[in-house]
């Protein structure tokens, strides 16, 4: 899908290299030792205070929320940047019209119900929103902020712009998209993690994730 044509928002960040399968492992693993030492020292505070004074419950139990409020925030923050906004209206008929035309049949249904379209990329594989786009890299998910300048386009236009910018470079879209947040996603999502998901990341992207799980028998993936 990459192309040698290089995508002109590039030159916004001369200071950004080119994303490559080497530096989203070098990020995946720098996100979970962050996570680790944000997360493991309010568990050691809890536990060491119930250790030594049982009074001290209350605050070990305050510890132990901010252990856990930690990563739903940064999963929240990771959900928002493909948070779907509707709109309905002739343009945005028409738009979706447009944006169905580039997509195959699993993936216009999968976008009409969710909102966001699915790309296979030799990185790994997309899911586009309105605003953003989640990479999905075996039990790993990258939540990219990127968006189309111009604000009075419809929904489904926004989307069309970062699909064919991601099908026209790859490296490049990642490279002048933001990397929001970053987590792990079960593959393939069970039944009983529906509600976490739906809390988390809402049912739209419960049902793009189970999508994408369910088709990635037939899919190459990249290695991690």
């Amino acid at each position: 899908m990459a192309s040698a044509a290089r995508l002109p928002e590039l030159s916004a960040v001369p200071w950004r290299s080119l994303v490559d399968d080497a530096y989203l492992r070098r990020q995946g693993r720098l996100w979970t030792f962050f996570m680790f030492c944000h997360v493991v020292p309010f568990i050691g505070i809890g536990v060491g205070l119930l250790l030594l004074n049982l009074l001290a419950a209350p605050v070990a139990i305050a510890a132990f929320l901010h252990a856990w409020i930690i990563p739903e925030l940064y999963a929240l923050r990771g959900a928002n940047v493909v948070r779907r906004r509707n709109e309905s209206n002739a343009s945005e008929s028409v738009a979706q019209g447009l944006l169905g035309d580039l997509l195959d049949h699993d993936a216009r249904e999968l976008q009409r119900s969710t909102g966001l379209a699915l790309q296979e990329g030799e990185l790994g594989t997309w899911l586009v929103g309105q605003a953003g786009a989640l990479l999905l890299r075996k039990r790993r998910v990258y939540c990219f902020c990127v968006k189309a300048t111009d604000a009075s386009l419809p929904p489904s236009d926004r989307i069309a712009h970062l699909l064919l910018a991601l099908r026209s470079d790859e490296q490049g879209f990642a490279t002048v998209a933001n990397l929001a947040s970053m987590g792990a996603v079960e593959s393939p999502p069970t039944p009983s993690s529906k509600a976490a998901a739906s809390r988390t990341y809402r049912a739209p992207m419960y049902l793009a994730l189970a999508a994408w799980s369910n088709n990635a028998r037939r899919w190459t993936s990249c290695p991690t």
